[in-house]
């Protein structure tokens, strides 16, 4: 089930929310019915699978609760039963993510098929709810977190079904509070919707109306240049489209994730900054998938010395650590290795080079930041090694394909009219301006600024239905990790 279809907006969300509300009186029954209906949610999807979800909650429960017990009296003890936590959620990430990727390359390295490729599908969100669950004994472990000795509060952590399938990925310590203890807020419910509304308009109205172009182009590339020829302007149409659709498309989830999150009363972390206002791929990454970073800051880079440490050889070891597995985290392929290794040479240079301290030259850096991130998408994007060469060969022109073609010149007159809008509000233009208006000494400016934002929410979310209801393109690409 998806935020963006009929049967989540029309029917398990207004039931979920109404059943919340009578439960008002008891917030335990309030935590019992979220983890309900969140365990509906995945399993509407995952029928399977849910078990598998339902697994990761018992295991890293009892575990734990031993890590709790010990982490005072015996260190040494606590530390086995969370290494084994965490040999436990990374095999299960392995079998099900990872194995038919890493059998295929042992019968790639000996010349035959000794190990026959398992055919496993991928549960939806497993690298999202698997990293929340380490996390929590982690932190456990140091010290971070009280340890939670009621399993169906544990269940609503890992499986809280706003964030559970694609993020943003919540540290317990930050909601434990919420899931105890918390009150209703019509300003924060309001706040709430209002979040919600606009992840909904930019999901269906930019991201999955620009996928159509994108996934038309990718697929011409794939087919190969004997058989189509993809101009340069049409490639390059491809390639900030797909820089727009993730954007869109991810931003868009954690604005509903967040949104849902303040109508229950509970508070999520940013997940994105603008990124593409960056003036280096160091900055970018601090403002791109802000949770995703933070987690492989705090469990990974941090614990392995992370920058300070006296030999540089160390920190570029850290540094390739931490990207590789990146990479890894978002695909079992070599295009997500090789992304996440390109984004480390960069992020390095900048280090050594101490390009953020650089004063000047800031529409240069603007501009190298997103053509950069701009490749980084082409090689995200591609499907294989060959779609990736194919894509930035017909991007420079040295496919002996046409600068530009009819194909290409209709695309651009028919979509111009999302992608000029999308391009604009990728910046916080439209963030800075109503904070002005709200801000401004007349009260009529700042009750203008309301009712018209209500407004606009209002036929924005008219006209997203309207295009449910008529039926679409509708993918989440981060399902997929």
């Amino acid at each position: 089930m998806v935020f963006s279809s009929l049967t989540f907006l029309l029917y398990f969300l207004p039931i979920t929310i109404s059943v919340y509300f009578l439960l008002g009186f008891s917030i335990k029954l309030q935590n019992t019915w979220l983890l309900i209906a969140s365990l509906f949610f995945y399993a509407w999807g995952e029928p399977v699978y849910v078990l598998i979800l339902i697994a990761s909650v018992i295991i890293n429960y009892i575990l734990g609760l031993f890590i709790g017990k010990y982490k005072d009296k015996n260190k040494s003890v606590a530390k086995v039963f969370m290494v084994i936590d965490v040999v436990v959620n990374i095999s299960i990430l392995f079998v099900f993510k990872y194995m038919g990727f890493f059998v295929g390359i042992i019968n790639g390295i000996i010349g035959f098929e000794l190990l026959v490729v398992p055919q496993i599908v991928l549960p939806i969100g497993i690298s999202f709810f698997t990293f929340q669950a380490l996390s929590y004994a982690v932190d456990v472990y140091r010290g971070d977190a009280n340890v939670q000795k009621n399993p169906f509060y544990m269940g609503l952590y890992v499986a809280f079904f706003p964030q559970l399938v694609a993020g943003p990925i919540v540290r317990y310590k930050t909601i434990a509070e919420y899931i105890n203890s918390r009150k209703f807020n019509i300003d924060t419910f309001s706040d709430g919707v209002c979040r919600f509304a606009v992840g909904l308009i930019k999901k269906v109205l930019i991201s999955n109306t620009i996928a159509v172009v994108v996934d038309k182009i990718y697929l011409l590339t794939e087919t190969g240049a004997d058989l189509y020829s993809v101009s340069v302007v049409m490639a390059w149409t491809g390639a900030i489209g797909y820089m727009l659709q993730i954007y869109y498309d991810f931003s868009a989830y954690s604005d509903m994730a967040i949104g849902l999150g303040k109508v229950f009363g509970f508070e999520f972390e940013e997940n994105f900054n603008y990124p593409y206002i960056s003036k280096g791929i160091g900055e970018f990454w601090r403002r791109w998938h802000i949770s995703l970073g933070t987690w492989f800051k705090e469990y990974v880079y941090f614990p392995l010395g992370g920058s300070r440490v006296d030999n540089q050889d160390f920190m570029v070891r850290n540094t390739f650590i931490v990207w590789f597995l990146t990479g890894l985290w978002h695909g079992a392929s070599w295009t997500f290795i090789l992304w996440g290794l390109y984004n480390m040479i960069f992020i390095l240079v900048e280090r050594l080079l101490g390009f953020e301290k650089w004063k000047n030259y800031f529409g240069l850096k603007y501009l190298y930041s997103n053509l950069i991130v701009l490749f980084g998408w082409v090689l995200f994007r591609a499907e294989s090694l060959y779609v990736m060469r194919e894509f930035f060969a017909n991007m420079f022109g040295v496919n002996g394909n046409k600068f530009v073609d009819a194909t290409s010149i209709m695309i651009l007159k028919e979509y111009w009219m999302v992608y000029i809008p999308a391009i604009i509000f990728s910046a916080p233009i439209a963030k800075m301006l109503r904070t002005k208006l709200l801000n401004h000494d007349r009260l009529i400016v700042r009750g203008t600024c309301k009712v018209a934002y209500v407004l606009l929410l209002a036929l924005g979310i008219t006209v997203t239905m309207l295009c449910l209801i008529r039926g679409g393109y509708n993918p989440f690409i981060y399902f997929n990790f």
